[in-house]
C-alpha cells in the first residue's frame, strides 16, 4: 500500500539484480539524492515503462458507461432488498462512473436520494434532489422525486420540533446544574473548553505555548514542556500538510471480463478524497472514477490544488504507492507557495550545479543565506535556526519544514533508493508526457497555470525532491486513524477498532520523538491531529509520542527489532529500560499458568511453575500449540456470534473459558477476548447482568495490559456504560458514565462521538422520574 505493488518491487529488484556491480557500486556509494536520482533514472527503459503501463491499465479509474450500469442495477437490487446502506453505497459507485450532466448520471443521484430517505439522511437527500436535478432528470419522472422532497421536509419540520422541546428541557437542566457540584476536576473542564488552542506557540505554528522546540546533536529536534501539563491539556492541533486517503482493500488486478466491477465497500467510497470526512453521498470528479468528494467544494479546491494533474494518473499512482502519490502531491502543493523561493531551496540542496536552470544559479547562494548556517551581521556571528524554521526563528507547517525533514538517505538500501528513484523517475516520464499545461486549463486562475508550466520545465529538479519525500517518509509518514464501528447493525453494543484512513505528513507532530511510553494521545478529526497529554508532564520534561510499537502491544525485543528497521535508531525509553533490567518472564498478558496450582510458568523451551512447592513444568511448544487450538474456537464462536447463532456461539465460548482457565494467566488477552465474546452473546440476547458481568472481566484484562487512563479503557468503559444503560442499572451507569468521560475526554476532547453519546446516556438517565429499588444488573 505504501510501497509500489508487488509486481513492480519484484520486477525492478530484478532489474538490480542484473545490473552490473559498477552501476550497483555508483549507485551505492552517490553522495547526493542528485546522483542516485540521475544514475537511476537513466536505466528506465521503454520496456520498463510498458511494463508499468500494463500493471496500471489493472485498475478501473476511467469512466466506463458499462460499470455505470451494472452499479445501479446491484443498487436497485440492494434496495429492493431494504438494504438501503448497500443501495447507497452501490449508487455512488454508478454516480462515479457517470458523465456531468447526463440523464445517467440524474438517475444515479435520484436514486441513491430515495435510498438515503430511508436511511433518514433528510439534509442529504435535499442534496441529491437538487444534483438529480441540476444534471437534467428526466420531466417524467419529476413528480415522484417531487414527493420525495416534501417528505423529506416535512420530516425535517418534525425533528425541528422535537429539538426545540429538546433544548427548552436542556435549559432547564442547565439552570439546575448550577446549583449542584461539578464532580469533575475544574482543570480539565477548562482544558476541555474548546478543541482550539487558547494560546498559540509563537514560535511554533498549530502548538501550544506551553511547549518549546530545542535541537540535540544525539536526537535532533524535540519538544519540551515550558510549564507543568495536566492530563488532557490540548498541545498541537495541525491540519496535514499534505495527504492522501489510503485506496484500502483494492480489488485485484484485472485480467479479462470476470470479476472487472468490484462490489466490496472501501474507504475510498465512504471518505472525502480532500478533507477525509465520512460521507455517504459522494459527489466524483468529472474525469474520473476515482477520486470522490464530500461536496462540490471540495472537488474543486482538490482540482485547483492537484487534482487536475493527478486526474489522469490514477492507475499509475495506485500501481506506485500511496508514498510516491505523497511525494508527488507535496510538489504540487508547493507549488502554490513561493515558487521561486522553493525552486532555489531544491537547487541548493541538490548540491550539483548542472541540474540548475541558469536563470536559478544565481539565486542559489541567496536561499541558502534565506533558510540557514551561521552568517555575520554588523560583525556579529548569528547562530543558526533550527532546521525548517524560517529566518526568524518560527517553525510552520509549510513546504520549508516538509523538505527539511531527515530522508536518512544513508541509511536505506540500495535497492530500495533504486525502487523509489525509478518509481519517481517514471512518474515525471508520465508527467511530462501529459503535457501539463492542457488538464490545468480548468484552472480558475492564470498564476495557477503558469505554476504548473513551471513544473514541467522544471521536472528534473521536482523529480529529485520526490525522491526526498518518498525517502523521507519512511520515518516521517503519519498514518491517520478513524474509529470504525464493526459488526452486525443489529448490535446493541458498540464495537469499535481504529483503522488507518490516510497517510499524511505533518510537520508539527514530527517534531516529537518517539517512547514506547508515551506522555501524549493523538486522535484525527479530518485531516487534522490533535495532540493532547495523557499524564502529567512536568516543567522541562520531554513529549514523547509513540510511532507504533507500544510496551502494551508488544515485548522489547520485537519493539527494538521495528524500531531499528523502520526508523534507523535504537530506543532507549524508560519503557525499554526497564524492561531490560526485568526477569525474562514475557508480560501478563501473554503468559501461561500451572494447571495444578494457577501459579505463572517460567523459562524459555521447558516452563517450571513460579511456585516453589510445585514441581510442574512443561515444553513451551505444547502450551503453544494449545493457545492455538484455543484461538481458533475463539475465532469460530466470533463467526456464530456475526451469524446470530448466538446460544451455539455461546456454548463454545463456555468451553472455550474452561480450558483457558487451565493453562492461561487470568489477565492473558485471549481470557479478555473470551470474556469479551460473551458480554456481546449475552447482550444480543438481552441478558444485561451476564453481559455487565463477563465485560467487567474483560476490562480487568484491557486495565492490566493497557493502563486505567489509556484510550482502550476507555472504549471498553464506554461498552459498560452501554450495557448498564440498556439494563436500566442507573447508579451502575452514572458512575461507568462518568469514568468513560473522564478518560475518553483526555485522549479525545469533548467532540468525540463517544463523548456525545455518554452525554446523551446521562442526560436520559438524569431525567428519568425515581425508580423504585429493585435487582440491579
Amino acid at each position: 500500500m505504501d510501497l509500489p505493488v508487488d509486481e513492480w518491487k519484484s520486477y525492478l529488484f530484478q532489474k538490480w539484480s542484473l545490473l552490473p556491480k559498477s552501476i550497483q557500486v555508483t549507485i551505492s556509494t552517490a553522495e547526493t539524492l542528485s546522483d542516485i536520482f540521475l544514475h537511476s533514472s537513466s536505466l528506465l527503459r521503454s520496456e520498463d515503462e510498458m511494463f508499468l503501463k500494463r500493471l496500471s491499465s489493472g485498475y478501473l479509474v476511467a469512466k466506463d458507461p458499462n460499470a455505470l450500469l451494472f452499479y445501479r442495477e446491484e443498487g436497485n437490487k440492494k434496495f429492493q432488498e431494504k438494504d438501503y446502506m448497500g443501495a447507497t453505497v452501490l449508487y455512488s459507485k454508478g454516480v462515479s462512473h457517470s458523465r456531468p450532466n447526463t440523464e445517467d448520471i440524474s438517475l444515479c443521484y435520484a436514486n441513491r436520494s430515495a435510498a438515503l430517505f430511508h436511511l433518514c439522511q433528510y439534509e442529504t437527500c435535499l442534496k441529491d434532489i437538487i444534483r438529480a436535478q441540476t444534471h437534467g432528470y428526466p420531466e417524467r419522472l419529476q413528480p415522484k422525486m417531487m414527493l420525495r422532497k416534501a417528505e423529506c421536509l416535512v420530516a425535517l419540520r418534525r425533528l425541528q420540533e422535537i429539538l426545540q422541546r429538546a433544548l427548552g428541557r436542556l435549559k432547564r437542566k442547565v439552570q439546575e446544574k448550577e446549583n449542584r457540584t461539578e464532580t469533575f476536576p475544574a482543570s480539565l473542564t477548562k482544558a476541555f473548553e474548546d478543541m482550539d488552542l487558547r494560546e498559540e506557540n509563537e514560535r511554533i505554528s498549530r502548538a501550544s505555548s506551553s511547549v518549546r522546540l530545542c535541537t540535540d546533536p544525539l536526537k535532533g529536534r524535540y519538544l519540551i514542556a515550558t510549564k507543568d501539563i495536566v492530563p488532557g491539556e490540548l498541545l498541537v492541533r495541525e491540519d496535514a500538510f499534505v495527504s492522501v486517503l489510503n485506496p484500502g482493500e483494492m480489488p485485484p488486478l484485472r485480467h479479462g471480463l470476470e470479476g472487472m466491477w468490484d462490489t466490496r465497500v472501501t474507504n475510498g467510497d465512504l471518505y472525502c478524497h480532500r478533507c477525509l470526512r465520512h460521507t455517504l453521498a459522494t459527489v466524483p470528479c468529472d474525469g474520473c472514477s476515482y477520486a470522490k468528494y464530500c461536496s462540490q467544494e471540495c472537488m474543486q479546491q482538490a482540482w485547483d490544488l492537484y487534482h487536475s494533474i493527478e486526474c489522469s494518473l490514477g492507475g499509475l499512482l495506485l500501481t506506485l504507492g500511496v508514498f510516491c502519490h505523497i511525494a508527488l502531491r507535496s510538489t504540487l502543493i508547493a507549488r502554490f507557495e513561493d515558487v521561486d523561493k522553493v525552486i532555489r531551496k531544491l537547487c541548493g540542496e541538490i548540491s550539483n550545479k548542472d541540474i540548475c536552470l541558469p536563470e536559478n544559479k544565481a539565486l542559489v547562494q541567496t536561499l541558502s543565506d534565506d533558510l540557514g548556517g551561521e552568517s555575520e551581521k554588523n560583525g556579529e556571528t548569528v547562530e543558526a535556526p533550527i532546521p525548517g524554521c524560517d529566518i526568524n526563528g518560527k517553525y510552520e507547517n509549510n513546504y520549508n519544514a516538509v523538505f527539511n525533514l531527515l530522508p536518512h538517505t544513508e541509511n536505506h538500501s540500495p535497492e530500495h533508493k533504486f525502487l523509489c528513484a525509478l518509481s519517481v523517475s517514471a512518474l515525471c516520464r508520465q508527467l511530462d508526457a501529459a503535457s501539463l499545461q492542457t488538464p490545468t486549463a480548468g484552472l480558475k486562475s492564470q498564476p495557477k497555470a503558469a505554476l504548473a508550466r513551471s513544473l514541467c520545465q522544471e521536472l528534473h529538479i521536482w523529480g529529485v525532491a520526490m525522491l526526498r519525500h518518498m525517502l523521507q517518509l519512511q520515518c516521517n509518514a503519519q498514518a491517520i486513524t478513524t474509529i470504525q464501528q464493526t459488526g452486525s447493525k443489529e448490535n446493541v453494543i458498540t464495537n469499535s477498532r481504529q483503522v488507518r484512513l490516510a497517510t499524511g505528513i505533518f510537520p508539527v507532530v514530527s517534531l516529537l520523538n518517539h517512547s514506547c511510553s508515551p506522555n501524549t494521545s493523538v486522535s484525527f478529526i479530518s485531516t487534522v491531529a490533535t495532540i493532547r497529554a495523557s499524564e502529567k508532564i512536568g516543567k522541562g520534561q520531554e513529549i514523547f509520542h509513540c510511532y507504533g510499537p507500544h510496551e502494551s502491544r508488544m515485548g522489547v525485543a520485537e519493539r527494538q527489532q521495528k524500531l531499528r528497521s523502520q526508523y534507523f535508531f535504537d530506543c532507549y525509553c524508560t519503557a525499554c529500560q526497564n524492561e531490560k533490567h526485568r526477569r525474562t518472564a514475557g508480560p501478563r498478558w501473554e503468559a501461561f499458568c500451572c494447571s495444578h496450582c494457577r501459579a505463572l510458568m517460567q523459562g524459555d523451551d521447558v516452563l517450571s511453575c513460579d511456585n516453589a512447592s510445585c514441581t510442574e513444568a512443561v515444553s513451551r511448544d505444547h502450551l503453544v500449540s494449545r493457545l492455538q487450538d484455543l484461538q481458533q474456537q475463539v475465532g469460530m464462536a466470533r463467526k456464530l456470534l456475526r451469524n446470530s447463532k448466538l446460544e451455539r456461539a455461546i456454548q463454545l465460548l463456555l468451553g472455550c473459558q474452561h480450558d483457558a482457565e487451565s493453562f492461561l494467566s487470568a489477565e492473558h488477552s485471549v481470557v479478555g477476548a473470551i470474556e469479551d465474546a460473551l458480554a456481546q452473546a449475552y447482550a444480543a440476547l438481552g441478558d444485561w447482568q451476564k453481559s455487565a458481568t463477563h465485560l467487567q472481566k474483560s476490562l480487568q484484562v484491557v486495565e492490566v495490559r493497557h493502563g486505567p487512563s489509556s484510550v482502550e479503557m476507555g472504549h471498553e468503559l464506554f461498552k459498560l456504560a452501554q450495557i448498564f444503560f440498556n439494563g436500566f442499572a442507573i447508579p451502575e451507569a452514572l458512575n461507568t458514565i462518568q469514568k468513560a468521560e473522564k478518560v475518553l475526554l483526555v485522549h479525545y476532547g469533548p467532540r468525540n462521538d463517544e463523548i456525545q453519546e455518554l452525554q446523551k446516556m446521562k442526560s436520559y438517565l438524569l431525567d428519568l422520574p425515581p425508580i423504585p429499588a429493585g435487582p440491579s444488573v
